[in-house]
């Protein structure tokens, strides 16, 4: 175990430094379409976790409750619905996204939307009190009094959507359903992983992980760079 752990270092050691074509063009259309799943599940996710967040209306609790539970939804099963929506038979169908990034991009987007508006919900809910009321007491309109509650919960924010990217580019089921693996179009990382694992090329497996690991540790450094910046 070790051996092929220490063998699988010096590979994808080899493979970064001679700048490997296939390493590069796998590595960046993970990139691109787990970011773009994030950047589509935030412009629906993040309005949705401040509204469940700040929100007081009939069902808050209900819908938290469900956001919380799809959590757990296994991504075979969210593959799998997905396929049969996308497939030619299904109601999709018409639009031939099955076995294309697009698609990958769908079922990630869908995949990690509930753990953008249950962190921003809940964060926005551990937020104290008296700031949404000071700033009330100062003057404030309630909708100000929201941003300003919204502004001390900017750190959880970047964490919900640091955790999304995360669990959208280290996915394996949705990416391998919808998207087929096929060579120079759908093939990531995480299927990459897979294959060359059952093919028994463990040393090359381990490889991509520790590209894959790289990639998140990257991230997330220059996320709480930025943090700080700000």
């Amino acid at each position: 175990m070790a051996s092929t752990l220490f063998e699988g270092l010096l590979q994808a050691a080899t493979l970064i430094l001679r700048l490997d074509p296939t390493l590069i063009e796998i590595t960046a259309r993970s990139v691109a379409i787990s970011g773009l799943a994030t950047l589509m599940a935030s412009s629906w996710s993040l309005p949705l976790g401040v509204l469940i967040g700040l929100g007081s209306f009939r069902g808050r609790v209900l819908m938290k409750g469900l956001f919380n539970t799809l959590l757990g939804v296994p991504t075979v099963t969210l593959g799998l619905l997905l396929y049969l929506v996308f497939s030619r038979s299904g109601p999709l169908g018409f639009l031939h996204t099955l076995y294309s990034p697009s698609a990958i991009i769908v079922g990630q987007a869908l995949l990690i939307s509930p753990i953008i508006v249950s962190f921003v919900a809940n964060t926005l809910e551990a937020v104290d009190p008296d700031v949404r009321t000071l700033a009330l007491t100062l003057g404030a309109t309630e909708n100000v009094a929201k941003l300003t509650v919204l502004r001390e919960s900017v750190e959880g924010v970047l964490l919900a959507v640091t955790a999304s990217f995360n669990r959208a580019i280290a996915e394996l089921g949705v990416a391998l359903m919808l998207g087929g693996n096929i060579r120079g179009v759908t093939r990531v990382l995480t299927t990459t992983i897979a294959l060359e694992t059952t093919r028994g090329e463990i040393a090359l497996g381990v490889a991509l992980a520790m590209v894959l690991l790289a990639i998140v540790g990257v991230i997330n450094l220059s996320v709480n760079l930025v943090h700080r910046r700000l």
